[in-house]
C-alpha cells in the first residue's frame, strides 16, 4: 500500500524546477506596488526602468510619486523634462530619467500610446536594454522572454554550478534561463527568479534550506553556492577631486549651473564647479563662473559614483548681479529643495551653507 506521504514525495521529485518555483512564488512573492493580476505595461515598464541599478527599497516611494503625477504615457510624454528630473531627483543614474522621457514621448507620439508587445520591438525604445526587454514582455505581454539580471545570474549559476566566470557565461545563462521558461507562466517566472535572487539566494549567506531548488542545486550539493557565480578580481576605484564653487548674490540668492546634456548627470543642475580629475587643478579660479574673491571653507564633500570616487572641496564667494555665463541661473535659497539637483549637489549646498 502506498502512503499519501509517499505519493507526496514521489510528485515533489517528478516536478521541474520550474514547477517548484512557481509554486514557491505564487505562496511567497513580494508585495510590491508594481504587481497586479493584469500587469499594466507603462507600470511594468515604469518600475523596471527605476529598478535599473538601484534597490527596490528605493524605487517604491519614487514608482508612487510617477504614477499620480503622471498615470499614463501620455502624461508623462507631455509633462517638462526639468519637471521629470526633479521628480527623478536622489534615485541616480539620471540618464535613465532623460531616456524615460524620450521612451514616453516616443511611445505616444510615434507608436500611439501602446508599448511594443516584443523583446525585439521594445529594445528599439530608448533606455531599454537586453534585461529591461525580457521583463517587459515576459511580465506585461506574457512572452518567453528570459530577463536575467545579477539576481538570475546568480541564481542561475548557482542551480547550475557554472563556474565560468562573468561576463563570458552570460550567454549559457540566457540560454539556460530561457529553457525553463514555462509557456503558460513566463510573467510569474520572471518575477519568481527575481524574488527568489532578492530574498533567499542572496549573495552573502544564502538560505538554502528554504529554497525551492534546494534538492537539485549543483552548487549547493558541490559545497560552493557561496562562492558562484565566478567574477573577476575587482579593480580599485581611482578617486579624482576638484572644486565646487558656492557663489551667492547681495540677496542670498545662489548660482546653478546646468550640466552638458552629455555624459555624467547629463541635464541635471549643479553647484558649479572645476573639472573632476585625478589631482586639484593647479588655478581653479580659472575654472570659476565668475571672477570674485574665493575662500577656502575647509569643507569637502565625498561621493561615490560606479566607477570612481569624487572628493570636492568647497569655496565661497558672493558676486553682484552681473551677467551670467551661458547655462547658469540664480536661484533663491528656498527655491533650491524644489530643483533637479543629483544627490551630489545636495551635499554640497548641506556643506557650504554649514561652513
Amino acid at each position: 500500500m502506498i502512503s499519501g506521504r509517499q505519493i507526496s514525495e514521489d510528485f515533489m521529485a517528478k516536478q521541474g524546477p520550474t514547477a517548484k518555483l512557481l509554486d514557491w512564488y505564487r505562496a511567497h512573492r513580494r508585495d510590491l506596488p508594481w504587481r497586479s493580476a493584469a500587469p499594466e505595461p507603462y507600470a511594468v515598464w515604469l518600475s523596471e526602468i527605476m529598478l535599473q541599478q538601484t534597490t527596490v527599497a528605493a524605487v517604491k516611494d519614487y514608482y508612487s510619486t510617477f504614477l499620480a503625477k503622471w498615470p499614463d504615457v501620455g502624461a508623462l510624454a507631455a509633462a517638462p523634462l526639468d519637471d521629470v528630473l526633479r521628480a527623478w531627483a536622489g534615485l541616480g543614474y539620471y540618464a535613465r530619467a532623460r531616456n524615460l522621457h524620450a521612451c514616453a514621448m516616443k511611445v505616444a507620439l510615434d507608436l500611439n500610446g501602446r508599448f511594443p508587445d516584443t523583446e525585439a520591438g521594445l529594445r528599439q525604445l530608448p533606455g531599454i536594454g537586453p534585461y529591461t526587454a525580457g521583463a517587459i514582455a515576459a511580465i506585461a505581454f506574457n512572452c518567453p522572454a528570459a530577463a536575467v539580471d545579477g539576481n538570475v545570474e546568480r541564481v542561475i549559476s548557482r542551480y547550475h554550478s557554472i563556474e565560468t566566470p562573468l561576463p563570458e557565461s552570460k550567454p549559457e545563462i540566457k540560454r539556460l534561463t530561457t529553457a525553463l521558461i514555462p509557456p503558460e507562466a513566463p510573467g510569474d517566472f520572471a518575477q519568481g527568479l527575481m524574488d527568489l535572487g532578492a530574498t533567499i539566494c542572496s549573495p552573502k549567506n544564502p538560505n538554502c534550506l528554504i529554497c525551492p531548488w534546494t534538492e537539485d542545486c549543483a552548487a549547493r550539493k558541490a559545497g560552493i553556492a557561496e562562492t558562484l557565480p565566478r567574477k573577476p578580481a575587482k579593480k580599485k576605484m581611482p578617486t579624482r577631486r576638484g572644486i565646487a564653487f558656492w557663489i551667492e548674490r547681495g540677496d542670498g540668492a545662489v548660482l546653478l549651473r546646468r550640466r552638458p546634456e552629455k555624459g555624467l548627470l547629463g541635464g541635471m543642475m549643479e553647484v558649479p564647479s572645476t573639472h573632476w580629475a585625478q589631482r586639484l587643478p593647479t588655478s581653479p579660479e580659472s575654472e570659476a563662473p565668475l571672477a570674485a574673491r574665493w575662500t577656502r571653507t575647509g569643507a569637502s564633500v565625498l561621493h561615490t559614483f560606479t566607477h570612481f570616487h569624487l572628493e570636492l572641496d568647497v569655496w565661497k564667494a558672493t558676486a553682484g548681479d552681473t551677467t551670467l555665463p551661458e547655462g547658469c541661473v540664480w536661484i533663491a535659497r528656498h527655491d533650491l529643495a524644489a530643483e533637479a539637483l543629483p544627490t551630489l549637489m545636495r551635499k554640497v549646498i548641506e556643506a557650504a551653507l554649514a561652513a
